[in-house]
């Protein structure tokens, strides 16, 4: 971890690229935190502008929308309302007052809310709050609505209640660092009464890490897949000198921590994370726990693409990698051996390569404090992953089995439809925006809520695509926005695509169901842009290849009625 002095240091540093609004309003002194966080995500590649408000000002900066806060413009607002100064408020109450404290609290954040909504339209970080050991009544303070300790218990519970509705509301964990780091090193009573501040200078970074993973999270900046070892990294032993019954999982002793490891990679990957192996063994010997051995938490059913054998592992994460087709800088990798994580760290430096504990039983305890996994949207069909890129595995295969692309698409069997949003689809229309970096020709995030707006409004057009073939259905792939100019010409907001579906004439199934769009609404111009990023470059001459024309750079024009349908093997339903 950082110190918060490295911290301070990056949060002066000139960043290029894109530029990412921040705002930190708070009931206490927020410098030195707002230092933290902005040195945290510079360190992270993030360029991050973060306006820190005056001391306890927040009613005044939000409730005005010509103040300083709302000038700025902020994407982001962290509204941070420190424990200790509520416990000053709750001691000045009498006792009718405090048993109602946690809903009066509630009231304010939600009021707090709405003006940011209405006068900012950002969206709000908001932690949670930490504990203060009040037990005047000792340990029987937890039975009693009227301490603080209780209050605050409820005020989590509130928080948490409200956020689930609240779509523009994203949770900061800060109880969860207290709890890691202790209330000691988490605070220093000296330090909060002469400079009110309400953290250590120890515990900054840590802060500041938590509230940077949303941020990186809502950019795109998204953990996607697990690339396992599995000899002493997912059970004890070596399969292949101990056998089945030499290995170590289950409930007896470090058997024990392999098998509760396990149940956090299955958490992951019914969240939608992708679980890959790589091992150095005999393929089928290297199966065989998961097939066979009755304690084994992971099945092969879990695994969405398996390769084991004698090559390097670096070649092989890079055969993962162009199975799944997501960025490397999306991947962690875990291995016991030490070899190994510097080979990959030196052979593949985009991928995330933890330092793993030498003790499995410190594994899953080091791995939740890190956080690699942190997401900012969640729907059901992300679930589905494994099954549709163990498909995708069975096309790879099937594909070295034809002499041409064009008899292999067609042996697909594929299915298509481009509707308008819907309702059911707008939580994964709005995870794709966030997801999506490769294929993604402007690079713009929506929420949920934003999505619904868009959806409708007169001035968009919108569609989304969904595919499947004779292997599985790859659900909705691929998404459009497009906004009216004028009378005659639409503007493409956003084009974004999954890349498990690439060169299957999809590209072209989007282009022709756009136009026909634009041409059944009476519009004669398709405008375009492309904006740049480090990840989008393989798209930038999409445009190009699909017949618009280049009017300035990255600028592009399509005349709808020159345009010809582009022939694909993709059966159109609906």
């Amino acid at each position: 971890m950082y110190s918060f002095m490295e911290l301070k240091k990056a949060a002066k540093q000139q960043m290029e690229g894109k530029e990412v609004k921040a705002a930190v309003l708070g009931n206490c002194a927020t410098q030195f935190f707002s230092m933290a966080i902005c040195g945290f995500a510079k360190k992270k590649g993030l360029n991050l502008n973060l306006y820190d408000a005056d001391y306890n000002q927040i009613e005044a900066q939000l409730i005005n929308p010509a103040s300083e806060v709302c000038e700025f413009g902020p994407e982001y607002v962290i509204l941070w309302l420190a424990t200790d100064k509520l416990y000053e408020e709750f001691l000045d109450l009498d006792a009718a007052q405090r048993n109602g404290f946690a809903d009066l609290v509630m009231e304010r954040l939600s009021h707090y809310w709405d003006l940011i909504s209405a006068n900012i339209g950002a969206r709000i970080l908001q932690p949670n709050f930490t504990e203060i050991d009040d037990k005047a009544l000792g340990q029987y303070s937890c039975k009693v609505e009227t301490s603080f300790i209780y209050q605050i218990r409820k005020l989590n519970y509130l928080l948490g209640e409200a956020m689930r509705t609240r779509r523009e509301v994203y949770p900061v964990d800060l109880l969860s660092v207290q709890v890691q780091m202790g209330q000691n090193q988490f605070y220093d009573a000296a330090l909060y009464y002469n400079a009110k501040m309400t953290v250590t200078l120890d515990a900054l970074p840590f802060v500041a890490k938590a509230v940077v993973d949303v941020l990186l999270a809502m950019a795109g900046r998204i953990k996607k897949c697990v690339v396992l070892d599995l000899d002493n990294t997912l059970w004890g032993g070596v399969i292949g000198d101990d056998g089945m019954g030499g290995i170590e999982i289950g409930e007896l002793g470090r058997g024990h921590a392999f098998s509760d490891f396990q149940r956090w990679l299955k958490q992951l990957k019914e969240c939608g994370v992708i679980l890959t192996v790589c091992s150095k063994n005999n393929e089928d010997t290297a199966k065989e726990p998961f097939l066979h051995h009755e304690e084994m938490i992971l099945r092969l059913s879990d695994i969405s693409v398996f390769v084991a054998n004698w090559e390097d592992k670096a070649t092989n994460i890079r055969r993962i990698q162009e199975t799944l087709n997501i960025g490397m800088d999306s991947m962690v990798f875990l291995d016991d051996n030490p070899f190994e994580r510097n080979l990959v760290r030196q052979m593949i430096p985009e991928i995330e390569v933890p330092e793993l504990p030498e003790d499995p039983a410190l594994y899953l305890g080091f791995l939740q404090q890190c956080n690699y996994f942190d997401t900012v949207s969640y729907v059901g069909e992300s679930a589905d992953r494994t099954r549709q890129y163990q498909a995708e595995f069975e096309r790879k295969k099937l594909e070295l089995t034809y002499e041409s692309i064009d008899e292999y698409l067609k042996s697909l069997e594929m299915a298509g439809e481009a509707k308008p949003f819907e309702p059911v689809r707008y939580a994964r229309i709005a995870q794709l925006t966030q997801r999506s970096n490769q294929f993604n020709l402007r690079t713009i995030r929506y929420t949920e809520d934003e999505i619904a707006r868009i959806a409708e409004d007169e001035k968009y057009l919108t569609l989304y695509y969904t595919l499947r073939d004779k292997f599985g259905d790859h659900g909705l792939v691929a998404v459009v926005i497009l906004e009216k100019l004028s009378e005659e010409e639409l503007f493409v907001d956003t084009w974004l695509m999954s890349c498990r579906v690439l060169k299957r004439g999809m590209e072209e199934f989007i282009v022709n169901r756009m136009v026909e769009t634009a041409r059944k609404g009476g519009f004669t111009t398709l405008k375009a842009e492309y904006l740049p990023t480090p990840k989008n470059k393989m798209v930038q001459d999409i445009y190009k290849t699909m017949g618009f024309t280049e009017t300035q750079e990255n600028k592009y024009s399509l005349k709808v009625q020159d345009y010809v349908e582009k022939s694909v093997f993709i059966k159109e339903e609906g």
